[in-house]
């Protein structure tokens, strides 16, 4: 779970991130999950886009991956979504306490 501190330190380091993937009409596949799961394994803080087409708002997108995963949502603004997940082999993002 994240503090509110971590959230925004999550959200600034976001602000300048590209999209990565994103849901569209056929919705969250296995293989939406794990190009998502892997990424987040790489990078551990990822933004995704949920396309107009999509049969779930962003919101619901968001809680769906983020449980299936084991993901934190950091942000849902209009169609963009953050997630973060942290790597316990390979730290890149070192959060504030």
């Amino acid at each position: 779970m994240l503090t509110s501190k971590q959230r925004a330190q999550l959200r600034g380091m976001a602000n300048t991130m590209d999209t990565i993937l994103q849901i569209g009409k056929g919705g969250i596949s296995e293989q939406t999950l794990k190009q998502i799961d892997d990424a987040l394994t790489a990078r551990e803080l990822i933004k995704i886009r949920t396309l107009e087409t999509s049969p779930l708002s962003s919101r619901e997108s968001a809680d769906e991956i983020a449980e299936k995963i084991g993901a934190d949502v950091v942000q849902v603004i209009g169609t963009k979504i953050v997630l973060y997940r942290e790597n316990k082999d390979n730290k890149q993002i070192y959060l504030v306490k």
